[in-house]
């Protein structure tokens, strides 16, 4: 049996034995996208249905891309008392930069490949395991706020990327297929056979201003949440000092590209601890600044990405935090 057949088997279990009604229902707006990783409409009706439940859901699912940012506008505008995320990190994404400010709540399910910002927010990682997780929320609703991280105009909720990492995100979104089948692995294969074929030749310089110093490098990792992403189970750390709540963002920049570099700096990421890799010497930590600025090296632009979604190349980016701009459920 599939991962995908046991996760409706269960849902539909669920659907079955939701609990019965204690609270007036709030409001749920349920944004899907459809084409993330594990979502089926099979699934969506099934995790919709138990939610009705104990909430006043309506569900829409995305038709473009920003559209969910769109949505979550409208949803602002009209007040639901929570929004749900339904895919992968990029949905979230969308519909963060539409209530940052606002005051609406966002919550999520994950149905990605990955779901770094569910699992930050200690929300399981198992859509079922979500669903029974929000119906159980019902009763003691107490949304806090947390930061976001600002690159230009565009929020992102946990990373954002230059260089190596916004080539692999690139790469990777182009397959949809091999995203789905491997996951994991082929982001590693993808990073892999990336730096050896770009980042070793001609990688794109930039030039990395903050915190009163200055430094060249080849790419740079941004945290506004910890960790950068998950392998697996195994949270992968890059920056110190990064946090949800700590009205900063924390930056990690690798100075040089060189075959040495791959096999000593991999291991380190895989320890778990962000202390390790800044040791790395050809790594420049920055932690717990207010804002950065990036511009390009020479006449190569740098490629960019936000919370694994390909933004594309650009020249020069400011970043910078919006201390509490997001309300959050878990």
């Amino acid at each position: 049996m599939t991962t995908a057949e046991t996760a409706l088997e269960r849902a539909e279990d669920l659907a079955e034995r939701v609990l019965p009604e204690r609270t007036a229902k709030r409001r749920m707006l349920v944004i899907v996208n459809p084409y993330a990783t594990t979502v089926s409409d099979r699934l969506r009706n099934l995790v919709v249905y138990a939610l009705g439940a104990r909430y006043s859901v309506e569900a829409v699912e995305t038709q473009a891309r920003s559209h969910a940012t769109e949505l979550c506008r409208e949803a602002a505008a009209a007040r639901y008392d929570v929004v749900v995320a339904f895919g992968g990190d990029g949905t979230i994404n969308e519909a963060a930069n539409g209530l940052a400010g606002s005051g609406v709540p966002l919550t999520c399910l994950p149905g990605g490949s990955t779901n770094v910002f569910c699992r930050t927010l200690g929300i399981p990682a198992d859509v079922v395991d979500a669903t029974e997780h929000l119906l159980a929320l019902a009763d003691g609703f107490r949304p806090r706020r947390v930061d976001l991280g600002r690159v230009d105009d565009r929020y992102f909720v946990f990373a954002s990327g230059i260089g190596l990492d916004a080539s692999v995100v690139e790469r990777v979104d182009s397959r949809p297929h091999l995203k789905a089948s491997m996951r994991e692995w082929y982001f590693t294969y993808s990073a892999v056979s990336t730096f050896l074929r770009r980042y070793l030749v001609s990688p794109p310089r930039v030039r990395v201003e903050a915190g009163g110093r200055t430094v060249e490098g080849v790419t740079m990792i941004v945290q506004n949440g910890d960790p950068f992403t998950f392998f697996r189970s195994r949270p992968i750390r890059v920056c110190e000092g990064a946090g949800l709540e700590l009205g900063t963002i924390s930056l990690a920049v690798l100075k040089r590209s060189r075959p040495v570099e791959l096999p000593t700096v991999l291991p380190r990421m895989f320890s778990g601890r962000a202390a390790t890799v800044q040791r790395h010497r050809q790594i420049e930590g920055f932690p717990g600044v207010r804002e950065a600025r990036v511009t390009a090296v020479g006449d190569t632009s740098f490629p960019l990405e936000v919370d694994g979604d390909y933004l594309g190349e650009r020249d020069e980016v400011v970043y910078g935090v919006r201390p509490r701009a997001l309300r959050v459920v878990a």
